[in-house]
């Protein structure tokens, strides 16, 4: 049984109105990807979509155009780390270096100078967007909480102060000081009349302990270590040392060793009695 093809009777086939039809039909079979029986059947679809479409003239509401194709974008090219870009700046300038001092030609040390150049300048203007954001991000600038110019800082220095002193008045209500000496030690001589005007002008009670058992002119009334240090948790045997005693807690808290000047010793126990870590720096 021979494979069922479609006939074209012979009149049909001379008819105009037929091979336009069959042309058609040829042309639907190529849009709709049917692959030709042969390879003769397909260079005939070819002929006839060629013939129908383009040597005719038919335009487009005859569906003759075949669709372009949508060139399509390029694929994103990943940007390289900023944390490279900076690395492989500083290798160039390590070599443009390396380059002019080994070989100080005019060109390579001109080359380095420019290459520098370029590196300055970038600085330069990190430096002043950095300025300006603090400007106009007042929350960021530093130097508010602790003035940088001549003029603020006083200010500041003043009313800290001011909140000190008023803070080491009331001190002797909760603290006490001891201080742990020793009659041989030159540094003491020099401490202990610094700590006496400090207890002196802000009404602070200290408990003089002598750590070799000898006496303190600037604290007559003075106790012989016996294990006290020890027993207050504060290690070793440096003289001088200060140490705040908290009567509400009970808890020793160490000041300071050696010579430490009027004002340290009065900023120490401000800060460790009034403010929390890291909110004063």
């Amino acid at each position: 049984m021979s494979d069922p093809q479609i006939r074209v009777a012979p009149d049909m086939a001379r008819r105009p109105s037929s091979r336009l039809a069959i042309l058609a039909i040829a042309c639907a079979a190529s849009a709709f990807g049917m692959a030709p029986a042969s390879a003769q059947e397909s260079g005939e679809a070819v002929t006839a979509d060629r013939f129908y479409c383009a040597e005719r003239r038919l335009g487009t509401w005859f569906y003759c155009d075949r669709p372009r194709r949508q060139p399509q974008a390029p694929a994103p090219v990943a940007e390289e780390p900023a944390t490279e870009r900076l690395a492989a700046m500083r290798v160039t300038l390590d070599e443009l270096k390396a380059r002019a001092i080994l070989d100080p030609s005019e060109q390579n040390v001109v080359a380095y100078i420019r290459y520098q150049r370029e590196q300055l300048d970038r600085a330069s203007t990190f430096s002043d967007v950095w300025q300006r954001a603090l400007w106009q991000h007042p929350d960021m600038d530093y130097t508010l909480q602790r003035p940088v110019s001549t003029l603020g800082k006083r200010a500041w220095l003043d009313n800290r102060k001011a909140d000190r002193d008023v803070v080491l008045t009331r001190l002797g209500e909760r603290y006490g000081l001891f201080y742990f000496y020793a009659q041989s030690c030159g540094a003491c001589d020099v401490a202990g009349p610094i700590l006496r005007s400090v207890a002196d002008s802000h009404r602070l009670t200290v408990m003089a302990v002598s750590m070799d058992g000898g006496p303190s002119k600037d604290f007559p009334n003075y106790l012989v270590d016996s294990g006290q240090r020890e027993r207050m948790g504060i290690p070793g045997k440096e003289t001088p040392a200060l140490v705040l005693y908290d009567t509400i807690t009970r808890r020793t808290i160490p000041v300071g060793y050696g010579i430490l000047s009027a004002d340290e010793i009065m900023d120490r126990i401000f800060a460790l009695t009034n403010t929390t870590v890291g909110s004063d720096f």
